[in-house]
């Protein structure tokens, strides 16, 4: 079995402070998180692995464990590797005499990471003993959590550009639950621990699955809006300004002259927040529609025909 150095994959010293571990965690975790890598597999299991290195390092009894391991291989490494690593003393016991070790509870990380984890964790840390050394495992026995529950929540544009609350049924029982910032349509909040419990009284994960109510004025695409701003012909020509809608209220845009139909300007930082950091927003784009005067007075008619001819 192969042995995985955590703090190598978190690229931190085996001295460092909890802080840093949780820093140099964070900063991996947003380079390779499914949602920025989608179908990128490789990335998917960098995540994975980031995952599990985070915790069993940031957890300090997890880490005392592996910190007793990392030594008796090194020292192992050292002695010129004479015979096989004897995994036998480290993989956890349950029931068996020789001392205890540091239990986890693997459904929590499998909700995290949805499974997959490696076969030096799972000995390590897994809650059951695993002969890899003579290629064997033992079977080990695991009550596992009863499947999430999905329970469908209709939000409104407002709501979702600034989170919201709501109440609801479920299981006999009022929730406050609350819609955080950014939220869209097909958006899952997960509520932990709050669904239908099952005969052994394990309580389901409770997922909120939100729609967001289209609203007139602005087209999302991701965390960026589009809205249409009217403006006269007069103004597309020589330039000026036009009131802008945005979420947060109205702002006032300048238009350069010769301004053409259908040009859009860009409104850095005035969409909707990011859903994983709301302190971001996306851009709102303001499209330019230029109306055309119906009927021309004779004057007008007549400043028109001379454009005309200096065109």
């Amino acid at each position: 079995m192969e042995y995985k150095d955590y703090y190598k994959i978190l690229g931190v010293d085996r001295k460092a402070s909890q802080e840093e571990i949780r820093k140099a965690y964070r900063k991996l975790a947003m380079s390779y998180h499914p949602d920025h890598n989608q179908g990128n597999k490789q990335a998917e299991e960098k995540f994975k692995e980031i995952n599990e290195a985070n915790q069993v390092l940031s957890n300090p009894e997890q880490r005392a464990r592996y910190d007793q391991l990392g030594e008796s291989y090194s020292s192992w490494q050292q002695r010129g590797q004479p015979g096989n690593f004897n995994w036998e003393d480290w993989f956890v016991r349950t029931g068996q005499q020789g001392g205890t070790a540091t239990q986890v509870d693997m459904r929590d990380f499998e909700d995290l990471f949805g499974g997959g984890f490696s076969d030096f964790f799972t000995s390590i840390f897994g809650g059951g003993m695993a002969g890899a050394s003579r290629g064997q495992r033992t079977r080990r026995t695991t009550v596992r959590k009863p499947e999430p529950v999905e329970h469908p929540v209709q939000i409104t544009f407002n709501e979702a550009f600034k989170a919201t609350e709501r109440i609801i049924q479920i299981d006999g029982r009022r929730l406050n639950v609350k819609i955080p910032a950014g939220a869209a349509k097909g958006t899952k909040v997960r509520v932990a621990n709050q669904g239908p419990a099952n005969a052994a009284g394990q309580q389901s994960d409770l997922y909120l699955v939100i729609d967001v109510q289209p609203n007139s004025q602005f087209e999302r695409k991701g965390d960026d809006l589009y809205t249409d701003v009217t403006v006269d012909l007069y103004t597309a020509v020589l330039g000026g300004q036009v009131n802008v809608p945005t979420p947060a209220g109205s702002v006032v845009l300048t238009i350069p002259a010769g301004t053409q139909p259908g040009q859009a300007f860009r409104l850095s930082g005035r969409g909707m927040p990011n859903l994983r950091n709301p302190s971001s927003y996306g851009n709102l784009f303001a499209r330019v529609k230029v109306t055309l005067p119906k009927q021309l007075t004779d004057e007008q008619r007549k400043l028109f025909e001379q454009l005309k001819v200096l065109k």
